[in-house]
Formats: structure tokens, sequence, C-alpha cells
């Protein structure tokens, strides 16, 4: 394995002396051209003379400065009698006005040799070859051998060359014990890896290697992680493109692209093959609307490899993407990508394992927890946890502490999911009155509520991500289904910052505009998607694209419908605002204690919170108006 650097370095070589030989045929032709053109040049140079009017010549005639006149054609060459400096006659040439008779009239008994030229075909000849059919040859040759050299490159200057990086294990660094969260996915890969390693115990029985594997999952997940992960754990090289890299503006770069990536994958065989980010070529061949000819020749090209290498021989291709809803069903067939692995998010053990895995290099002291983390980072990725990791020992080392915290870890969790506190904005007091009450809203209400999330911290210090404050709500544990009365809680949760503000102030701002959105949009994916509507009963009105990414919705119903819908969402959206606004109404004296705390200190935990709340609810229950 340690001579496998030295071994990539030799095969680079021969693509640099082939670019060398390339440049230096190029320059061979230009000079040979250079020559040609100079010698016609000088040739044309030795033969050619001044250019006079026939006037001039008539004058120098009568003025007997003539030595010698050859007819050629319809001209005349004239040699003087006078010398240059280098002591050859001076020669001149004219137009010829009117015939030969005129000519020898004008010349009359002077003294003055008059000759006419003959013909010379085979000067002619020579001198055609020598300015046309001579320079158009070199160009030929010159062409032919750039040719050459883009078929075996390529491409103009690799330009049709695969850019394919080869790792090897040693190089890559990464296995199995390097990526956590993602047990299933790891399982099905751990096949594929024993299979290059054993191929033998398949072979026996008649399995064969999956041809390829499709790694889908949204961003950050750890596709790409578990994909260089495989090449690590089963020792072979490791071949790794983007997607957008096949495709050019060149009509045909990409396919020979793919088809250069094949035959040196098949010469380093057994081997992985990585196309990350597939759907670039992988986009379905859709020509309703037109299509691109240069990536639908690569996608045909890459069905074509695709089916054309045999899969027992250890070559493997993996491919990524967050978008197989737009991939073309005939790279997803089997004997194609045979096998679809899903990286989703991770769950709460995924979390712990992941931010263990990440922490390694990291010094912690005896105060941190990641089950606690965890439970606050639902629906993070891997890419995300790494980053709180980082995050926690910069503001460690920021704070003095040569060990990470639990508070740094939190504080971390807020800075990657709020932004980092904006201490440059100061608001005024009739603002911080407002945000307090605000966000006091939300808490208390979620505490009012049987189905809400507990409340961990309350704040009114501003964030660089926008929020002027917020109220963070950990689960007490992990869950994968929300009930009906969850969210009609959420929502009531949501719209209780607003139901504050017009309650205590008898006026509104614009703070809830982020509440109002994400409740509108639970209400309506209760409506149109859940089935939670007395209305509409269980009809699906909406569908999903993009499961990945935005996860955006679109309506498939009727514009009558859809205005139905809107009148039910307005409908859920008043009863839940009416609801918050009784319940803060119902605990008033709570309402101002906790907010009037909370301008005073500006952040106060979950547990100071319940402590107020508590000690207001045994003020004012029954038992201690009768004390």
């Amino acid at each position: 394995m340690e001579q496998q650097p030295n071994n990539q370095k030799e095969n680079q070589d021969p693509q640099k002396g082939r670019k060398r030989n390339f440049f230096i045929a190029v320059i061979v032709c230009l000079l040979i051209l250079l020559i040609l053109f100079g010698a016609l040049h000088g040739l044309t140079g030795q033969a050619s003379a001044e250019k006079i009017t026939y006037d001039e010549f008539v004058g120098m005639v009568e003025d007997n400065r003539i030595e010698k006149i050859v007819v050629d054609s319809d001209k005349l060459k004239v040699t003087s009698v006078k010398k240059d400096k280098n002591g050859d006659p001076i020669r001149y040439e004219v137009n010829m006005v009117g015939d030969e008779n005129a000519l020898l009239e004008l010349v009359g008994d002077r003294d003055i040799e008059l000759s006419k030229k003959e013909a010379d075909l085979t000067a002619s000849i020579v001198s055609a070859l020598m300015s046309i059919v001579v320079p158009l040859l070199l160009v030929v040759v010159g062409f032919s051998l750039i040719m050459r050299y883009m078929n075996k490159s390529g491409g103009l200057m690799g330009v049709g060359k695969s850019k394919a990086r080869s790792y090897v294990q040693q190089e890559t660094g990464i296995t199995f014990q390097d990526v956590a969260g993602q047990d299933e996915a790891k399982e099905s890969l751990q096949e594929v890896v024993d299979f290059l390693h054993n191929p033998e115990n398949y072979t026996k029985i008649g399995a064969k290697l999956p041809k390829g594997a499709l790694l889908v999952g949204p961003p950050g997940t750890g596709k790409t992680l578990l994909a260089k992960a495989v090449a690590g754990e089963a020792h072979v090289p490791f071949f790794s493109l983007s997607g957008s890299e096949f495709v050019e503006m060149f009509v045909g770069v990409g396919a020979s692209r793919v088809r250069d990536l094949f035959e040196e994958a098949k010469k380093s065989a057994p081997c992985i093959i990585f196309i990350d980010e597939i759907d670039a070529i992988g986009k379905t061949r859709d020509t309703h609307y037109g299509g691109n000819d240069e990536r639908e020749q690569t996608l045909n090209q890459l069905l074509a490899e695709m089916d054309g290498f045999d899969s027992s021989k250890g070559l493997l291709i993996l491919a990524a993407t967050n978008r197989p809803e737009i991939l073309d069903p005939a790279l997803l067939r089997p004997g194609r990508f045979d096998r679809r692995i899903i990286v989703d998010r991770p769950d709460l053990k995924g979390r712990v394992n992941i931010l263990k895995v990440h922490a390694k290099k990291v010094l912690l002291d005896e105060t941190v927890d990641f089950d606690a983390i965890a439970l606050a980072t639902s629906g993070a990725v891997g890419s995300d946890l790494a980053n709180m990791i980082n995050e926690a020992a910069i503001l460690a080392v920021k704070h003095g502490r040569t060990a990470v915290s639990q508070k740094d870890l939190f504080e971390a969790v807020e800075i990657v999911l709020m932004g980092k506190e904006k201490k440059d904005r100061i608001l005024s007091q009739e603002e911080r009155k407002i945000v307090s009450y605000h966000e006091v809203g939300h808490a208390l209400v979620s505490a009012l509520q049987k189905d809400a999330e507990p409340v961990q911290k309350i704040t009114i210090v501003p964030r660089t991500m926008g929020a002027l404050g917020y109220v963070m709500q950990v689960p007490e544990e992990e869950k994968y289904l929300n009930t009906k009365k969850e969210l009609d809680a959420m929502v009531v949760g949501l719209l209780a910052g607003r139901a504050a503000e017009e309650l205590v102030f008898d006026n509104v701002t614009t703070g809830a505009s982020n509440d109002i959105e994400r409740a509108t949009k639970i209400v309506r994916a209760m409506i149109t998607q859940y089935g939670m509507s007395e209305k509409f009963g269980l009809m699906g009105l909406a569908e999903q694209e993009d499961q990945y990414l935005e996860g955006r919705i679109y309506l498939n119903c009727g514009d009558a419908t859809a205005t139905e819908i809107d009148h039910e969402v307005m409908k859920k959206l008043k009863e839940a605002y009416e609801e918050a606004r009784r319940l803060l109404t119902e605990n008033r004296k709570a309402l101002d204690r906790i907010a009037g705390f909370l301008i005073q200190r500006e952040t106060i935990t979950g547990k100071e919170f319940m402590e107020i709340f508590h000690q207001v609810q045994n003020e004012t229950s029954p038992a201690s108006e009768e004390g």
C-alpha cells in the first residue's frame, strides 16, 4: 500500500509527456510555417521593384536614364542606368500602356536593350506549390497531429479526459468507525465491502455484486463520507467525480469523460466509482419542453457503460443525490443502480453517536451530557452536529477554559440554529418590554398546555439571524409522530406571542411574522396532507416535492377547493388565536411577573421560568386565598 502513490505519479508522467510532445509539435509546425513564409517573402522581395507611373517612365526614357526594358505580359520590368548603394542596378516596374508598337516608337533609336520575357510554365508551377500547396499541406499535417493527440488525451488540453481523482485507503483515512448515526446504511454497504474482500463466497452460490448503489438523503447527512468509508474498508482505489464535472459546453465531452472514467476504473478493478450529485447528469430525459443534448448524451453513455461492465471483476458504482424524484427511470432500474440506500437525518441515538465521533479529539469536562444536546438538536444532520462541536471548542478557548463544558455546547447549539448574540443592537425600553411579553407569551402558553414541549430557555437578546428573542423548547423524548392535539398546541403556542402583545399593549407589531408563517404552514398541512380536517376528511389535497431539500408543498385540487382550504385555514388560525388569548388572560399575573423578571435578566432558564410560574399559581390558588 505504501508504494501506491509512487505508482500514481508514474501513471501521471505519460500524460505530462503527451502534453509536452503536443506543445512541441505545435511549435515546430508554427516555426516551419514562419520559415516558409519568410523564404517566400524573401524570394518575392528579391524580384520586387519600385513601382512608378507610366508618365515617370516616359520621362526617364527621354532623359536616357533607362538601360534595359523587359516586357512581361502587361508589365514592364525596367532597369535604370543608376546604381544603388550596393552597386546593383535600380529596378522599376510599370504598367504597360498601349501595345508593343507604341513602346517601340517611344524607345526609337535610343541605346536601350528591349526584350520580351517568355512564359515559364515550370516556374509558375513551382511558385504555386511554394505559395499555396506547401502551407496548406503543413496546416493539414499539424491539424492531424493535434487531432491524434486529442484522441489520445480525450480532447484538446484533456477536455474530454476524465477528471476523476483516484484515492486509496490510506489517503482517505476513513472507515465505518468514522461514520455514526447511519447504522442501516452501513449494514447495506458492509455487504458490498465483504463481497469485494471475499467474492468467492458469493459467486460460489451464484450471487452477483450489485452494479450500483444510490445514496439518497438530505444535504449534510454523510453520503460522501459513507462512500469514502466503503473504499477505506475495502482497501480498493476510489474514483471520485461530481456529476457537474461531466457536463461541458462542448457536445460529446461528457460522454467522452464517462468512457474514459470506466476505462481507467476497469484497469484498476476491483475499485469503486463515486459520482456525487448524480442528478446533474441523471435528470429524466423529458423533451416536452426541450432538452440538453450534451447532458442527455452523457446520461446515455453512462447507461451504456453500466450495462457493459462485468460486476464480478469488483467494479462498483456509488452515487449520491438529494433529488431522487427527478432521476431518469432507466438509471434506477435493476441492473443499473440495484440498491437505494437512504441516508436520512439521524435519530436521538444516532445524534449522540455522531457527537461522540466528532468529540474524540476535543477535550471535554465532566459536565458534558451528549444526551441532552441530542434532545435539543432534533432534525440536525451530521454536518450541523460537527459544526456545533467545533463552535463549542472555540467558545471554550474564548472564555479561557481548557476543556469544553455543557454550557459551551448549549451555546454552540444556539449559535448554529439562531446565530450569534448581536450585542451592538440595543433595544429601547419600550421594545424590550414588547419583546419580553411576546416571548413570555409563547413560553407561558406552552407551559399551560398538556401536549406542548417543556421550555428550556427564554431570552430577549437579539441574534444575528434576525430574531429579537426566542424561546428554546426541548422535548422530553424523541418523537417520530405528532398527534392532532400536539399540532393544535403547537399552533396555539406560536400565536401566543402576538396574543400577548395585543392583550398587554392593545396593539400589535411586526415581530410575529415568522410565528404566523409557521402556524399557517402547520394548519395547512393538517388540512391538506394529514387528513385532520372535519370538512375535507381523509382527502389528500397536496403533494410534496423535493422531499430531501425544502420539502415544498403544492396543491393538487381545483381552484374552488383551494379557496375552501384557505377559508378553513383562516378559521383554524382564528380559533387557535382566541385560545391563546384566553389562556393568557386567565394567567395575566404570571405573564406580568415573568415578563418583568425577563426584562431585568434578559435571559432566564426553563427552571427559573417554572419556579415563578408555580409561585404565582400557588399565590392565586383557592387554598391560599382562604388562608
